[in-house]
């Protein structure tokens, strides 16, 4: 009998997923990771493994914890901190599984005995001629490849994505069906494994804020931010600019930051500035190998949950050019950008370092 370790999280998804692998016949061992500890009791941790204790008892699999909180403060917070002091909006989800759900599981699972690792995330994974292909899932909606991206060949050869052809709706029937604790536990958001909170207190507590202008692209002052640090481009809610005399009526947006003089510019209405033509990205992670080609086209999405956008792609030396087809609002420095082709395999993805206008 093969064993696999799931990564269980005592959300919904990873405890299906435990369940649906018992029922094919694996020797099914549950992980719970730690990776973030604060004594306010900000982080769900403790909760989150009550969940965990009482799904295995149910489903009738042992289940262990390990912690990771050093790894995680070195490997993945430490460069969320370092891009939010750059002006930058980095995605610490993508680090977050190349890093720990994918390196220091994997080598503990190995410990455990494990043949394979699993996790709940939606996404599929296809085996051919030695090489392994990262595919969007039956349930687009809930497509998680996107944060995937960073991973090596090393660490997907050994993971089964349970959830790669059920819908989400069906995964909460199922947990229903089994009468399991967390079936209507809602999904998780915010950064991962710290959870939901109030961002800018959290952010403040790290790195210090200094306030400064807030300026159109003419110069003209018309408010004050609190750090350039709790700002992202395209946004609109939280800038605290009144009606100014002499407007035109409509919102105000995030354009750029000048980090140089600590300023934040802003526009009135959907601004062409919002819209770039291309991005240049850095640090790319090729699945499953680099394309023979230098120039093609594909598709890429720039966030999650973004519709696939047309592009065509250069692979150049020390980076990758990317041509958008139609102009994309608020495409930003530090997130990802991540490649498809038109059959959903995941290509690979990379750091956004520059935008092109």
């Amino acid at each position: 009998m093969k064993t696999v370790v799931v990564g269980i999280s005592g959300g919904v998804d990873s405890s299906v997923s435990a369940y649906l692998l018992k029922k094919q016949g694996f020797n099914v061992i549950g992980l719970f990771m730690v990776n973030w500890e604060e004594k306010d009791g900000s982080c769900t941790a403790e909760e989150d493994y009550e969940d965990v204790k009482r799904v295995c008892n149910k489903i009738g699999i042992p289940y262990y914890t390990v912690n990771y909180t050093k790894e995680y403060y070195d490997n993945v917070f430490k460069h969320f901190l370092e891009e939010y002091k750059k002006g930058r909006t980095p995605n610490p989800d993508v680090l977050c599984n190349r890093e720990i759900k994918f390196k220091p599981f994997l080598l503990q699972a190995k410990k455990l005995g494990a043949d394979y690792i699993a996790t709940g995330h939606y996404a599929k994974l296809e085996e051919k001629d030695g090489k392994y292909y990262l595919k969007k899932s039956k349930d687009l909606n809930k497509d998680q490849t996107y944060f995937l991206n960073q991973l090596s060949q090393e660490q997907l050869k050994d993971v089964i994505f349970p959830l790669a052809d059920i819908e989400k709706p069906e995964v909460r029937k199922i947990a229903e069906e089994l009468e399991l604790s967390n079936a209507k536990k809602k999904d998780s958001t915010g950064i991962c494994f710290i959870g939901e909170r109030n961002f800018k207190n959290f952010l403040k507590s790290y790195i210090p804020a200094q306030s400064g202008p807030i300026k159109t692209k003419d110069g003209e002052v018309v408010g004050t931010h609190d750090g350039l640090m709790y700002y992202t481009l395209g946004q609109r809610r939280g800038l605290n600019i009144g009606g100014k005399k002499g407007g035109n009526g409509e919102r105000w947006f995030v354009l750029d930051k000048d980090l140089k003089n600590n300023t934040l510019i802003v526009s009135q209405g959907e601004d062409d500035a919002l819209f770039s033509k291309g991005l240049v990205a850095k640090e790319f992670n090729w699945i499953p190998e680099k394309p023979k080609l230098d120039i093609f086209e594909c598709f890429a999405k720039f966030r999650y949950r973004q519709p696939d956008q047309k592009v065509k792609v250069t692979i150049r030396e020390d980076d990758v050019l990317i041509d958008f087809k139609e102009k994309q609002r608020a495409v930003t420095p530090g997130q990802y950008a991540v490649l498809y082709d038109e059959n959903g395999y995941c290509l690979g993805g990379g750091v956004i370092d520059k935008v092109l206008f």
